[in-house]
């Protein structure tokens, strides 16, 4: 997850920041703030609403990307206790947890994947109305790194011309570390001044460490390409290794990442008895939604693992890669250290982030221990007290007020949107038959060594005992689930996953046949699977600048 703010994409087709304010919601129209300050709208208009005349303009714009809503609207909280609530969470730091640093940038990405708008790389005359509506709705199509394809004449500027192979960037010289092919995002330009990312989302260029996946997904596209048998025709060859990507990155996703972050046992639960609450018996070929309780609470889960310092690679080891460095060395959030690309003492080492000795290789070990996130609970690291006007589409007045407060932000845009309660949603799952254990008042109070509500006056505890927002709820069943979601979150993260993938162009919902071929291993495909055959399992590329 995600070092800034997870959100999903802008109403119309002009670029956008995380930090979605306003949502489309299937049978209530445009609801969120319309103007002023962050928070404004939610303190005066008790509907939360857009005006009619707004909500009519941006819907004539284009078809508006479909949110739902699973439970009932909940209870407002007020300010106060919102800024107390925040300010403890981001106030302490904490232990890491067991999962590996580089799910959190994974997390990051694959929202960016969930919430990306096709819309604003396919907006050529011959674009349906039909294909802007499925332009706008969640799946895990990988199409934050394809675009609308090679065929598409806005999105053809990400390819080779081969129409077949996706752009690489290249790494800008630095003292001894000479410059790279593939090690960044490709750019834009041959100014010596920082490129904008030649790239279908520019939130992937949002911070380092998520910019190095993206730079890794293109080579994982590249090499499949490479690897297909001489028998597919050359027409058919882009359309065949984007299949084969897709699916097992998604078999990655079902298998490694979501296992890692929930209860393994919901997880099965989902996928292989299918979904007791979302799109419940959705035609599968349908255009998922996507609920407005994932996208504004269960999956802002990642905002908790993210550390304040990385031990980053050769150059700067020993937690030198600090938060606020990967976001220098972007392009959206950043400058790139003035350089007109990433420098190449930053190219990440892959080994520091996740663990190949899972996969049977001890041989690509780093030197030091892998970073581990930071465990799943109502924690958040202090820098993230303190965001860059460009990581929220802020403005610099802005910084260093609670507005640049990731978890007041986070309880705000719920507070901006109804969202129903922890014991809301609760309720509502185990009136649906799922076997959801319901935390007490003692257990939100108190938490496993989470953050403390002694700041709330006694009026304001009670009402936040009753009435829990949904991600401080989460966060807090993972708290006393040693760091993985359980209940309320790992159900509604599950079965949001399920549904996306079922509605997939390719899908292993639907193709319960497939298995993975690309790994090592008959049927395992784990993020680290997917790395090694990327990089071709060769130290020197997942590891460029050495120990």
């Amino acid at each position: 997850m995600q070092a800034e703010e997870t959100s999903a994409t802008s109403l119309g087709t002009r670029p956008t920041h995380h930090g979605r304010d306003v949502f489309f919601i299937e049978g209530e129209g445009f609801v969120g703030r319309s103007e002023g300050t962050f928070d404004q709208e939610s303190e005066k208009a008790p509907s939360a609403r857009r005006t009619a005349a707004v909500a009519e303009a941006e819907a004539a714009e284009v078809p508006p990307f479909r949110f739902s809503r699973l439970g009932p609207v909940g209870q407002r909280l007020d300010r106060d206790s919102r800024v107390k609530v925040a300010r403890a969470m981001t106030a302490d730091d904490r232990g890491d947890g067991v999962i590996p640093a580089g799910f959190t940038y994974l997390g990051q990405f694959v929202d960016h994947d969930l919430t990306f708008d096709a819309t604003t790389v396919a907006l050529g005359d011959n674009v349906s109305p039909a294909d802007l509506l499925q332009g706008r709705s969640p799946t895990l199509d990988l199409d934050s790194l394809y675009g609308a394809g090679p065929g598409d004449p806005v999105s053809a500027r990400f390819y080779d011309d081969d129409g077949r192979h996706l752009k690489k960037g290249t790494t800008t010289e630095v003292g001894t570390d000479v410059a790279r092919v593939g090690f960044d995002v490709p750019r834009v330009g041959t100014s010596t001044s920082p490129r904008k990312a030649n790239i279908p989302d520019l939130r992937n260029d949002e911070n380092l460490a998520v910019a190095q996946h993206h730079a890794a997904f293109i080579r994982f596209h590249n090499r499949v390409v490479n690897t297909l048998p001489n028998s597919v025709p050359v027409s058919d060859r882009f359309r065949k290794a984007r299949q084969l990507v897709v699916l097992h990155y998604q078999w990655m996703l079902r298998t490694d990442y979501l296992t890692r972050i929930c209860d393994k046992e919901v997880v099965e639960d989902v996928f292989r008895h299918g979904r007791k609450v979302f799109e419940v018996g959705a035609d599968p070929f349908s255009m998922p939604t996507m609920p407005v309780e994932f996208s504004v609470a269960a999956f802002r889960l990642g905002h908790s693992m993210v550390r304040d310092a990385y031990d980053w690679n050769a150059r700067f080891p020993d937690n030198q890669g600090s938060l606020d460095l990967l976001f220098t060395f972007s392009r959206t959030s950043g400058n790139l250290g003035g350089n007109p690309t990433l420098p190449s003492n930053w190219i990440a080492d892959f080994r520091r982030l996740y663990r190949f000795s899972e996969i049977d290789h001890d041989e690509l070990k780093p030197p030091a221990p892998v970073n581990n996130a930071k465990r799943i609970d109502t924690k958040l690291v202090d820098p993230l007290a303190r965001l860059r006007a460009g990581s929220f589409g802020g403005t610099q007045s802005q910084e260093g007020t609670i507005d640049a407060n990731l978890a007041f932000r986070n309880l705000t845009r719920a507070t901006m949107v109804k969202l129903g309660s922890g014991q809301q949603l609760a309720d509502l799952l185990i009136g649906k038959g799922v076997a959801v254990t319901k935390l007490t008042r003692a257990q939100i109070r108190d938490g496993a060594g989470g953050v403390g509500l002694g700041s709330l006056t006694d009026a304001e505890r009670d009402e936040f005992l009753t009435h829990t927002p949904l991600w401080f709820y989460i966060l807090r069943e993972a708290e006393l689930n040693n760091g993985r979601l359980a209940g309320v979150g790992a159900r509604i993260v599950a079965e949001t996953f399920n549904r996306a993938i079922e509605g997939s162009s390719f899908s292993i919902v639907r193709n319960k046949d497939f298995r993975p071929t690309l790994g090592e291993v008959d049927g395992r495909f784990r993020m680290a699977d997917l790395l090694f055959f990327a990089f071709e399992g060769k130290k020197g590329q997942l590891a460029p600048l050495g120990d």
